[in-house]
């Protein structure tokens, strides 16, 4: 029977998280140990690992996605002998069951995947170090990350770097509201 690989909660308090980066594709064998994927939280990112061996029948979720919540299948495994035919069998009830939450799923997955893009390279090409969390609230604010200084370590840009820019890119539609 195929294994479904599962959101990991990387810490404690983890509800959700973004699967930043696949490190593996269908049809690749993994051994235990071996990394599979890069898991955003809000304060770090970090590198899951297979637990068992097999090969990776079909990856659940997309590069990209933000808030996969924990214990949601992100990929499948299979075993020696088994074959892609034998996912939709283990697949199909879980379909069954959460059929709002399929139609629901394309248009936050969308927006996710589009919402990171512009915030990684700046305007020359060159990538911005940003923490995860400051990335998020960059987005959900509209701030465009090239415009701010980061304070963290190496010039990483954090939460407080991000926060202080807020009142220099907000004051200025307001202030000119009023006039007009």
């Amino acid at each position: 029977m195929p294994t479904e690989i599962l959101m990991p909660a990387l810490s404690p308090t983890m509800e959700e998280g973004t699967l930043a980066k696949w490190l593996v594709k269908e049809g690749d064998t993994v051994s235990s140990g071996d990394l599979l994927a890069e898991i955003e939280t809000d304060k770090a990112t970090m590198e899951f690992e297979a637990v068992d061996e097999g090969v990776i029948g079909k990856l659940m979720v997309a590069e990209g996605t933000e808030a996969v919540k924990v214990n949601t299948v992100i990929a499948v495994l299979l075993e020696d002998g088994e074959s892609a035919s034998d996912i939709g069998t283990a697949a199909a009830p879980k379909a069954a069951e959460a059929p709002v939450a399929n139609a629901a799923a394309p248009a936050p997955q969308a927006a996710a995947t589009s919402a990171p893009a512009p915030a990684a390279p700046q305007k020359d090409g060159t990538r911005i170090f940003a923490s995860p969390l400051a990335r998020r609230i960059a987005a959900d604010k509209g701030l465009d990350l090239a415009t701010v200084t980061g304070s963290g370590p190496k010039g990483r840009i954090v939460k407080a770097d991000v926060m202080d820019a807020q009142p220099s890119a907000a004051p200025a539609p307001q202030a000119s509201a009023p006039a007009a």
